[in-house]
């Protein structure tokens, strides 16, 4: 499975991004999908998960309410719509595939894609 994010860049405090991941290589539909971010000097950490058919989503307690995962199976792609953006959001963001056991451990998700750069001034 390949994995690609886009849709990261350089935005103002409180404004909003889209994150795109699209996925190559298997039946997308057969798999959970989760983001996490990574900040300089930081251990990577959970953001959202969606299962397979999009029913169930989950979020890292400090992005609820401001972030929300998507995905849309016939496109092969999962979204991350990032609204208020703060300076604390700024990361290199990373989607993956897996997290059906333990959505919140690194260790449970299997394919990574390279990440895509967001960066919020203040």
């Amino acid at each position: 499975v390949q994995l690609v994010e886009s849709g990261g860049g350089l935005v103002q405090a409180g404004g909003s991004l889209r994150l795109s991941c699209a996925a190559s290589g298997r039946t997308f539909s057969c798999f959970d999908l989760g983001w996490f971010r990574q900040a300089p000097g930081k251990e990577r950490e959970f953001v959202a998960f969606i299962s397979r058919n999009g029913g169930v989503t989950y979020y890292g307690d400090s992005v609820k309410g401001r972030f929300t995962i998507s995905r849309d199976n016939a496109k092969n792609t999962v979204y991350l719509q990032i609204n208020n953006l703060k300076p604390e959001d700024t990361a290199v963001y990373y989607c993956a595939t897996g997290g059906s056991s333990h959505y919140r451990r690194l260790d449970d998700y299997d394919y990574w894609g390279q990440g895509t750069q967001v960066t919020v001034s203040s």
